[in-house]
This record gives C-alpha cells, sequence and structure tokens, in this order.
C-alpha cells in the first residue's frame, strides 16, 4: 500500500511530504523520544521551561523532524481540592501540555478528536503557512469526532505562544482547551536565564453546586486561574538567591490582567514577538497581559516569600455572588435568627468586611454548594492569607539547588525583619489627621434644603 493510501485509508489529512505517527507504528520509520528536563540545559542548548501544576509533551524525532500528538478530549480537573468539573483539555489536562522547540526546526503534531463535537487547532502568533493556521471552515475542514489530523511546518521565530481552538471557540476555550507553546531562539540568548516558567491565565464560570463550566457566560465569571488551577492549589514559583527568572505570561482568559510581582522590580522583555532587544527592556512592578496578548517579565530573585497576583481584586477570589446587597455598616442584631427560620444554618456577614469568611467557611459554619470553592482560602506562617483566584507566590531561598522545583515551605525572616505590634490601644500614639472622622449615626442620608421660592 503506498503511503498517502495508508494514510488516506486512515482518516488523517496529510501533506505529500509529511510522514506520521502511523506510519511508524507500522515499522516503516523509524524514531527516537526527545524530552528536555526543566533547570538543565538541552542537547540543542537551551534552558527548558517548567509549567506549575502542568508539564511538557515529550516529542520523537521522525526523519528530523520533532512530532508531537495532541489529543483533544473530556477531562476530569480539579481547580483545587474540593472542586472537580468536566472540562475539555489536551492529553488529559487542562491547559494541555506545553510544547518546546527551537527556532527553524521543522515540527509535526498530530490531533486526534476525542470531543463529541468537531474543533480545530490555531497556533496563536505562529508564522506558518496558510493552510497550517487552524481556523476551521476558513483554512482548513474540522477535524470531526474520531479524527487525527496533521499540521506539519518550520518555525521561523521564537517567543512565548499559545494554541487553541478556532472551532466552537467559545464553549471550546471556556470549557478550558489551551496550551503553550514555546519557540527558543536558535542562537541563544546574550543574557541567559537559569529557571524559566511558564503561565496560562483563564477565566471559568462554575455556577454553584454544578459540574461543568457555563461556555454562555460573558463577564460575570467566579474562577480566575494560572494554568487552570487556583490559590491556593497553584504551584509556588520557586527560585535561588541570585538567579535570572522568566516568566512568561498568556492570557487566554476573557479579561485584562494588571500582573503584578512583590519584592523587585522586574524587566518585561518579551511577547509573542520573541524576546526584545535589551534597548526596549523597561522596568514596572505591575504589567497588563491583555487578552490575547503574551508578556515576558524577568528579574533577579531575592530571598523570601513574595506574592504574584492579578492587581484586579475580585481576581483573587473564588466563587462569589454577584448583586448581593451590600451590608457593610449594617446592624444586622436580631435578623439572623429571623433569616434562620427560613434558611437554617444562615449567618449574618458583611456588617464589618468579609475578613471573617474564611475563618467561618475553614471552621465549617458555612457549608457552600456541593463542589464550589470558598470565596477565600490560603493559610500562611502567620494565618489566613484571605485569598484565591489568580494569585501565588515566589519563593526564593539561598539553598536551593540548580533544576529542583520542589516547595521550599515558608519563608524563615531574618531576626528584626517581620512588621510586630507596638500596642493594642487605637488611640496610640498622636497621627495627624485631617477631614472629618465617621461617628455612630452619620450613614443617615442627609435632608436637602429647599428654598422658599423653589418652585416644583
Amino acid at each position: 500500500m503506498k503511503r498517502r493510501d495508508f494514510l488516506a485509508a486512515a482518516g488523517v489529512m496529510l501533506p505529500a511530504a509529511a510522514i506520521t505517527r502511523a506510519m511508524a507504528e507500522i515499522g516503516q520509520v523509524q524514531h527516537n523520544t526527545g524530552e528536555a528536563t526543566p533547570g538543565r540545559r538541552s542537547e540543542q542548548g537551551y534552558m527548558p521551561v517548567h509549567t506549575p501544576n502542568g508539564w511538557t509533551l515529550p516529542h520523537r524525532m521522525v526523519d528530523g523532524v520533532k512530532e508531537f500528538h495532541l489529543v483533544a478530549e473530556e477531562i476530569e480537573h480539579e481547580f483545587a481540592p474540593g472542586s472537580r468539573a468536566k472540562c475539555w483539555g489536551y492529553n488529559g489536562t487542562s491547559p494541555g501540555p506545553t510544547l518546546e522547540a527551537v527556532e527553524g526546526d521543522r515540527v509535526r503534531i498530530l490531533v486526534t478528536n476525542r470531543l463529541p463535537e468537531h474543533t480545530s487547532i490555531h497556533w496563536h502568533g505562529l508564522i506558518l503557512p496558510s493552510g497550517m493556521d487552524g481556523i476551521s471552515g476558513l483554512t482548513q475542514p474540522p477535524i470531526n469526532p474520531g479524527e487525527t489530523f496533521v499540521y506539519e511546518f518550520t518555525l521561523q521565530q521564537h517567543g512565548t505562544h499559545m494554541y487553541h481552538p478556532h472551532a466552537d471557540e467559545m464553549v471550546q476555550l471556556a470549557m478550558g482547551m489551551m496550551g503553550l507553546f514555546i519557540i527558543h531562539p536558535k542562537a541563544g540568548e546574550a543574557v541567559p536565564v537559569d529557571r524559566d516558567y511558564a503561565i496560562l491565565l483563564h477565566n471559568w464560570a462554575m455556577h454553584p453546586g454544578t459540574s461543568r463550566p457555563d461556555p454562555a457566560v460573558m463577564v460575570e465569571f467566579d474562577l480566575w486561574t494560572m494554568n487552570s488551577r487556583v490559590f491556593p492549589a497553584i504551584d509556588s514559583l520557586v527560585a535561588r538567591t541570585g538567579e535570572r527568572v522568566r516568566i512568561r505570561i498568556g492570557n487566554l482568559s476573557m479579561w485584562n490582567h494588571p500582573i503584578h510581582l512583590h519584592g523587585v522590580q522586574f524587566q518585561v522583555t518579551g511577547s509573542d514577538g520573541g524576546r526584545w532587544p535589551e534597548n526596549q527592556w523597561r522596568s514596572e512592578v505591575t504589567e497588563i497581559v491583555g487578552v490575547g496578548q503574551m508578556r515576558d517579565i524577568e528579574f533577579t530573585a531575592v530571598p523570601g516569600d513574595w506574592a504574584f497576583h492579578c492587581h484586579m481584586s475580585h481576581h483573587t477570589m473564588n466563587p462569589m455572588g454577584h448583586d448581593i446587597p451590600n451590608t457593610l455598616g449594617v446592624d444586622q442584631s436580631g435578623i439572623e435568627q429571623e433569616i434562620r427560620q427560613l434558611l437554617p444554618g444562615y449567618m449574618a456577614m458583611g456588617e464589618k468586611g468579609m475578613g471573617e469568611h474564611q475563618d467561618h467557611t475553614d471552621s465549617g459554619h458555612m457549608q457552600g454548594p456541593p463542589n464550589t470553592l470558598a470565596m477565600m482560602m490560603g493559610v500562611g506562617p502567620f494565618g489566613n492569607i484571605e485569598m484565591g483566584g489568580m494569585f501565588t507566590v515566589v519563593k526564593t531561598r539561598d539553598d536551593i539547588a540548580p533544576g529542583d522545583f520542589s516547595d521550599p515551605g515558608w519563608y524563615d525572616h531574618p531576626e528584626g525583619t517581620v512588621a510586630s505590634r507596638i500596642s493594642r490601644n487605637p488611640d496610640y500614639g498622636r497621627p495627624e489627621r485631617r477631614g472629618r472622622l465617621a461617628k455612630a449615626g452619620s450613614e443617615a442620608l442627609p435632608t436637602p434644603k429647599r428654598e422658599g421660592n423653589h418652585r416644583h
């Protein structure tokens, strides 16, 4: 049987020069498996990326071509302990595995569709032939359930990139279909990095008590994730003091994210356009990563535990109610007992802020709907961190071994370097004040004064 006849019988659409995994499985192709290890430079000289809570897809070398195989399929995904959902992803996970290659490599990517509907894959930001761009109906037929397609092209650039469907895109993105595609420069980097992290930002609409994301939601998302996890289930980013760290950030959510890193001034050094010339690097502490954008930030690691998060406050929370009454300052005495007659277990909250929420949920006082996370989670060495969602910690230590990505625990602060209490007296000291302090009854609405000549 001729090669193309064999492939046609297998239902694979393939350019004439492509040699697929199917051929290898019947003994007509010799291949070797290749996989880079984060923390140790690859045979091609680059420092492999580390994808927190994720993984890098091994490739096979087939006649000098790097061959990857992605499978689009329904998966069981855990956002954090206590919340599991039926999502869609690649090769068992969301985000799908990170693809990693080098500028100039010839790559072949097999895509098998095990979803209940057709799909395709768009290689976001890559320069390639139009017919490989992955737009269902425009540049290729859809990949129907059960079919395997092949994409093959030579990498003409370097940088931080993504892959995602361009078929029923609103549904398939909302269900978790996305992944990172990292292309390293062929000539190496004049300023090398010691650790290279890759993070994909996303949002989900998981209604309380449900087990599948809702793809019809446009703005009121309730889970904001890094690599499809929420804090405190997002892995910490670990570094050794003095190492140069790069964090590659891609945004496939439906919102822009001002990403903020504590403890350092980082440099914004690149995007899906590759690593920029050094004279274009700029110092920041917060960088907006727009929808569909990629940004690379780099910094020299300094000792400590440093928060790394989106600076939109509601993006660092887990499921929240929308359109609920504002109870700040509202006297709720007595109302709790009355409402409990209708809603057993009800607790009046919010009069003094929401900081108590985590204590109540951690103690089991406020049981939410099944399969729904608490709004605030995570406990640090000094108490509740009161964060969720798009938040994690950069942990830098003097004694982290090169290539060690294991969590070192909480930072042991040198003596005298932790903020501490010096008084419990609210009238302590003589602080300068301006303006007017709120007093009891000051929340009453003002009464308008009407002039005698006022006409209705």
